[in-house]
C-alpha cells in the first residue's frame, strides 16, 4: 500500500461508478460537485429575486440534482425514463412550492416597531424577517433534495440493493459475488444520501447569507453595493470548499 497506490485509488473512487466500473460523466461526478453547482448556487443566492427568477433557478437546481442522482445511483436497481421524469416533475414542484410559498409567508410577516433599540408591539424584528427571507432558498433546496433522492432512488428501496461480503484482507482482488438484495440496506443507503443532501446545502445556503447580512450593515459594503453578489458567491465557494 504505497502512496502512489493510494493516489490511484482516490482517482478511481472519484472517477468510476462503484457498480459498473465505468467513468461517470465529468460534470456529474460527486468530486466535481463544487464546480458544477457553483453557477446554480450563485443564481439562487441573488438578493431580491422575483417569483419568475426563483422558479427558474429552482428548476435549474433540480435538473442538476436529477442528473447527479441518476449518474451516481445504484445500478443494480435502475430507474426507467418514466420514473426519472416523474421524479423530476415532483422534485421541481416541491422546491418551487417551498421557495415561492415560504417567500410569500416571510414577506407577509408583520414587522414590529422598534423604539430605542427595543421591539414594540406584535410582530417580528426587521432583522429576523430579513434572516428568514435569506434562509428560504436553503429550505427549498433541502426539502427538494430529500424529495429528489427519495423519488429518484425509491426503486432501490422497493427492490433492494446488492449486498457483498466484507473482504477479509486488503490483498483480496477481483469482483465480489453478491449475497443477494436487501431492502434494509437500500433504506439505509437512501436515507444517508438524503441526509447528506441537507448537510451539503448547509455551508453554502445558510452561513454565507447570514454573514452577508452582517457585512451589509458595515459602512464598507454600504458604500460598495455592487460587491454584494460577488461577496456572497465568494463566501458560498469558500463554505463549499471548506465543507468538502
Amino acid at each position: 500500500m504505497t502512496p502512489s497506490l493510494w493516489t490511484a485509488k482516490k482517482v478511481c473512487d472519484a472517477t468510476l461508478h462503484p457498480d459498473t466500473g465505468t467513468p461517470v460523466f465529468l460534470p456529474l461526478r460527486m468530486s466535481a460537485f463544487i464546480f458544477s453547482n457553483l453557477l446554480v448556487t450563485a443564481g439562487m443566492l441573488q438578493p431580491n429575486l422575483t417569483t419568475r427568477g426563483v422558479i427558474v433557478w429552482q428548476i435549474t437546481n433540480q435538473t442538476l440534482n436529477v442528473c447527479i442522482n441518476s449518474a451516481n445511483a445504484n445500478k443494480s436497481s435502475p430507474l426507467s425514463y418514466t420514473q426519472l421524469a416523474t421524479s423530476f416533475v415532483l422534485a421541481v414542484s416541491a422546491s418551487c412550492g417551498v421557495a415561492v410559498g415560504l417567500g410569500k409567508v416571510v414577506a407577509g410577516l408583520k414587522v414590529a416597531d422598534v423604539v430605542d433599540c427595543k421591539k414594540v408591539g406584535r410582530g417580528v424584528s426587521p432583522g429576523l424577517k430579513m434572516m428568514l427571507g435569506r434562509l428560504v432558498p436553503f429550505a427549498a433546496v433541502a426539502t427538494a433534495g430529500v424529495v429528489n433522492v427519495g423519488l429518484m432512488r425509491g426503486g432501490e428501496i422497493a427492490a433492494g440493493i446488492d449486498v457483498f461480503a466484507k473482504k477479509k484482507s486488503a490483498d483480496e482482488s477481483g469482483s465480489a459475488e453478491s449475497l443477494g438484495k436487501s431492502r434494509k440496506a437500500a433504506m439505509l443507503a437512501v436515507g444517508e444520501t438524503a441526509v447528506s443532501r441537507v448537510l451539503n446545502a448547509t455551508p453554502i445556503m445558510v452561513i454565507p447569507p447570514l454573514l452577508l447580512m452582517r457585512l451589509q450593515r458595515s459602512s464598507w459594503l454600504k458604500k460598495r453595493p455592487g460587491l454584494v453578489v460577488p461577496v456572497n458567491i465568494g463566501r458560498a465557494v469558500t463554505g463549499r470548499v471548506g465543507y468538502s
